[in-house]
């Protein structure tokens, strides 16, 4: 017999399902990110302070370059990688920390970087990339010349490229350390994306295209593909063929979309590089050396004697202390017939240990070692 009592309820035995909060209206998504706008900009007032009581600290300095650490800006942008835990990617972080510690060390005077100009090329990429656009940019029109002018103080940094991931060596960057005292104090990768311009951004008018050596290299397949009777020209620059381009409807460049924004040209085709990872390591030069930053790369220029062995003995001491020898390189030395330099890349830094031993034992069996650098290895 049925209980007495209230009719169960309609949805007696079913789970009650909560209603779902009404959704934020876009007016207060906007108003919260107005706040975190507001937050931001106060906390990069406050950095800013803090960065020039930093630079009271260090007393009456001569000038930027004094200012400028790098060892300390790698230290500080490899934990903005480590903390990142999205949605933005590591590079962009990185990029927006390197843009804040540029605009706070210009606040003494900005950094005068000279590169491989003119403006547009990929050096010229590369040291933003590195200093961010807080620094006076110096275009010069040789690598030699950007050596020169870092020797002579007229530029407090430079950067130059070293090699492509495609094509190798740049030998005249290297020829360059041969007679010069300039040292390396950092390293930039930069991906490299080559694209066809012109005036009319018209495939058919191209007759001749206009580039670096070094960039129809790495074009050269798809040259051949879709521009196989039209007249290559090589140049100094990119952008030096960015600026020709512009002159004639029946001319091209490669070079990069900077350079199409700064010649005023379109895009016809592109990326057109052959392979989608084609990347180009720059180097920063500089004066002196600096201090370890916890993950850094030595440079080496090892003159050796010319005897049975020889380059054996120079380089097994760096396996014997665990030392990774990252890249060698022979030139031809500028001391006479058939002697040769080697460039050699080690990871550590100069002040470590295992790399003084190392020294020391090379030195016993080489004409000459010279220490190019040790500096921070490229940070995304």
């Amino acid at each position: 017999m049925a209980a007495k009592g209230k009719p169960p309820a309609k949805n007696a035995g079913r789970d009650v399902v909560p209603k779902k909060p009404p959704a934020p209206k876009l007016a207060e998504l906007r108003e919260r990110v107005d706040g975190i706008d507001r937050s931001i900009q106060y906390l990069i007032a406050e950095r800013a302070r803090f960065a020039s009581q930093i630079g009271k600290a260090k007393g009456p300095l001569a000038a930027a370059i004094d200012y400028y650490r790098p060892e300390r800006e790698a230290q500080v942008l490899r934990r903005v990688v480590d903390r990142n835990e999205g949605p933005l990617e590591g590079e962009v972080l990185v990029r927006v920390f390197r843009e804040i510690m540029s605009a706070c060390l210009a606040q003494q005077e900005p950094l005068k970087i000279g590169f491989l100009g003119p403006a547009g090329t990929h050096s010229e990429q590369a040291a933003y990339k590195h200093f961010g656009h807080s620094v006076l940019g110096l275009p010069l029109g040789s690598i030699e010349e950007v050596f020169g002018e870092v020797e002579s103080g007229a530029a407090d940094f430079g950067v130059v490229p070293v090699e492509n991931s495609t094509q190798g060596t740049i030998q005249s960057t290297l020829d360059t350390f041969l007679g010069t005292d300039v040292k390396i104090c950092g390293e930039v990768e930069l991906r490299v994306h080559q694209h066809l311009l012109s005036r009319s951004g018209r495939f058919e008018d191209i007759e001749r295209v206009y580039s670096h050596p070094q960039s129809f290299a790495q074009c050269k397949a798809w040259l051949r593909q879709h521009l196989p009777d039209a007249e290559k020209i090589p140049l100094a620059s990119n952008a030096e063929a960015a600026r020709r381009a512009r002159n004639a409807d029946d001319a091209a460049a490669i070079a990069g979309l900077s350079a199409a924004n700064v010649y005023g040209l379109k895009s016809v085709a592109g990326p057109i590089e052959d392979r989608p990872d084609n990347t180009t390591r720059f180097l920063v030069l500089g004066r002196e050396l600096f201090p370890a930053s916890g993950n850094d790369r030595t440079s080496l220029l090892i003159f050796i004697k010319d005897q049975p062995g020889a380059l054996f003995q120079v380089l097994a001491p760096f396996a014997r202390h665990g030392l990774s020898m990252n890249r060698i390189e022979s030139r031809p030395g500028h001391g006479g017939r058939w002697q040769y330099a080697f460039f050699v890349d080690v990871g550590g830094h100069i002040e470590q240990e295992a790399m003084r031993l190392a020294l020391a034992e090379v030195d016993e069996f080489a004409e000459q070692v010279r220490v190019l650098g040790s500096y921070p290895v490229a940070i995304v």
